[in-house]
This record gives structure tokens, sequence and C-alpha cells, in this order.
């Protein structure tokens, strides 16, 4: 059995396959439905299918991110899926932990520098279990209500702190960043008594589901449940718009018991690598 490129016409079933691995799919998933297959946008997909009924995607966006949804395939049939992007840049991997783990096996890519190569615990709530902390004096307001400087610094200190960005790529890429959130009205910052204390956003979004991703609180005003609240006040707004549950990847220990303060339940393990030099290729 050999990978397919996949086409418009396959779009309906490899939607169907991938919502049936929600938890790990929130990418490839959002990323069809907002660029669409063979586009121009950096994270338009190329995509590959295999097996009828389907069973497995293997996907690159056009930066170079690999996403792909494999949960039975064999190694034959994941190194032959690798073979199909050799010679393309290589930004990254985001999938679940053991499939992104055999696939750095397989590609021989294990050595390969990295500002980000971690496997995270993953969490799910359902909407309706939503606990919502107790705090007065706060507001959840859009990226444009808050100077945007103070909002390009935090994303600039994240970049580095979670991600290992050198502060020169840290500082390019924030603008962009924060440039993309304002634009798709993602994200959203708390005020405390009328300043920014953190920021929250949605890094993929569905009718039906987000992922919650890019929370951060600047270190000086950690510890004083800032940013479950943040997350917590925007669930709400998603919930209101229809949205039924959420997903998310933790970075630390921290975040993780912020979320399971909010009623999110442990849902598996999540790899997200990010190499160092994105131009080199597969």
């Amino acid at each position: 059995m050999t990978w397919q490129l996949a086409q418009e016409t396959d779009l309906s079933r490899i939607d169907s396959f991938l919502s049936q691995h929600i938890q790990t799919s929130m990418f490839p998933l959002a990323n069809l439905r907002d660029f669409g297959l063979c586009g121009t946008h950096p994270r338009s997909l190329n995509a590959w299918t295999l097996g009828s009924p389907l069973r497995a995607v293997f996907a690159i966006t056009n930066e170079g991110m690999i996403l792909l949804q494999c949960p039975d395939c064999s190694d034959t049939e994941l190194a032959a899926a690798i073979d199909l992007i050799r010679g393309r840049a290589l930004f990254g991997i985001a999938a679940e932990a053991t499939q992104a783990r055999r696939i750095m096996r397989l590609a021989g890519w294990e050595g390969r520098p990295a500002t980000l190569n971690s496997d995270e615990p993953g969490f799910s709530l359902a909407l309706d279990r939503l606990q919502i902390p107790d705090f007065s004096g706060a507001d959840l307001m859009p990226l444009t209500d808050v100077d945007r400087s103070v909002l390009e610094d935090w994303r600039e200190s994240y970049l580095i702190e979670a991600m290992d960005f050198d502060p020169l790529r840290a500082q390019t890429q924030a603008g962009k960043d924060i440039k993309t959130y304002i634009e798709r009205d993602s994200h959203r910052v708390l005020l405390h008594n009328g300043l920014p204390v953190s920021m929250t956003g949605f890094n993929a979004r569905l009718p039906e589901v987000v992922q919650i991703g890019g929370v951060y609180t600047p270190p000086d005003l950690r510890g004083r449940g800032y940013a479950r609240l943040a997350v917590a006040l925007q669930l709400v707004e998603a919930r209101d718009a229809g949205v039924s549950r959420a997903v998310l990847f933790a970075a630390s220990d921290a975040a993780a018991r912020a979320y399971i303060s909010i009623g999110f339940q442990p849902a598996g393990q999540y790899s997200l690598i990010l190499f160092k030099n994105p131009e080199d290729v597969a």
C-alpha cells in the first residue's frame, strides 16, 4: 500500500479521520480548514493519505512543519512518508509523542539541533465542566486595547524562555506573531485593576474545539492565578460562541497545575520539535 497525494476531493474524509483523533490533530485540521491544500500561505499543507478506509495522514506546511496522524503505520510506511519530503526545508514536527519520536528515529533526525524538543502532557476539557476562578478587578480584553510594545516584549520573552530562540530571532518573530494574533483575533490580555498581567490565546480553532497556546505571564507576576483566570475567561467566550471542548499541551508542571485547577484532565502526550536551522532540508 502506498501513500497518495491528497486532492480537494479527499478533504472530507481527511477531516473526518483527523476529527477521530482530535486531541493530537488540531494543527492539521485547523490548517486545512483555514489555508487548504497546496496553497501559497506558509501554513497551507501538502498532504498524503494512506489506506481505504483512510488510516493515516502525513502532511507538511509550506514553511516546513510536519503534521501527522499515523497511529498504526509500520516503520516501512513511515519511512516511505519521510521520503516524500526529502529535500524540503524542515521547520519542525508537531504530533502525538510516540509518532513524532518514531519519525525522528526513522528519519535520522535525533541529533539535529533544535531550539525546542520536548514531549508535553496533553489535557482536555468539556467546556460544560469549566471551573472559573473567583477573582475581582479583572477584565479580559482584545490585544488592540493594550500597548502593542508590551505584547511584543511578552511574546519575545516567551520565545526565548519556552522555545530557546536567540534574542534576535525572538524579537523578529514576536512582532510577526502579535500582528497575526491581532489579525485573527485569537488572543486576549487579562487586565487586573487596569494593568496588563497575562496573555492567553488559541493557536488552533475549529467551530467545536479550540486549542490553547502561547499563554504567558511575566515572571514578576506569576503565582497569583492570572494565567488560569485568563484561560478560563477566554474559554467562557468560546463556550458562549458554541465551542464544546478545549485541548492543550502543558509546557511545565506549573502550567499543568493551573489547567487542572480549572477542570482540565490528562489526555496523552504531545511532541513539539522546532529545529534550530529551519532553512536546512529534510
